[in-house]
């Protein structure tokens, strides 16, 4: 098996999703890859944040555009180089999970996919397809999915 040159791996700023991102950093750092971490997210439309109103109160401007997901890649950014991982990548970008991780690993050459198992055994990822079963249907590169739930 050759050695990955490149490791993308998804994270929304979970603790589980972090799971994946310290597996991908190991990975990457046992075979001096790069490391591609990427948060997809969905900015609040102007409808949204008028119904959240007082709510948010200054902390309006971080659920717009990517902030939130900028704040997710560098708590992750922290957690892949704790782990070892050299040259980190972080690509935030306004999208769907399935599609975005799969057009990055395309666009970027990516050897290797990896992703969290959280939702392969909850209902809803059985009957309508979880995020980790897509991309190992979808990918056209290595795909590792990392136990990153206590699920028995």
């Amino acid at each position: 098996m050759a050695s990955y040159r490149k490791v993308l791996v998804g994270t929304d700023g979970s603790p589980s999703s972090f799971r994946a991102v310290e597996a991908a950093g190991r990975v990457a750092a046992d075979a001096g890859a790069k490391l591609i971490m990427v948060c997809a997210y969905h900015p609040m439309s102007d409808r949204e944040r008028a119904r959240a109103g007082d709510q948010l109160g200054d902390l309006a401007y971080k659920v717009e555009g990517s902030t939130p997901a900028d704040d997710a890649l560098r708590a992750a950014r922290d957690r892949a180089i704790a782990v070892g991982a050299k040259d980190v990548e972080e690509v935030a970008v306004a999208g769907d999970a399935v599609d975005t991780l799969l057009e990055l690993t395309e666009e970027r050459g990516v050897d290797l996919l990896v992703v969290g198992n959280r939702g392969l055994n909850s209902l809803a990822g059985r009957l309508l397809g979880s995020v980790p079963a897509n991309l190992s249907h979808r990918a056209r590169c290595d795909v590792l999915i990392v136990r990153t739930t206590d699920g028995k």
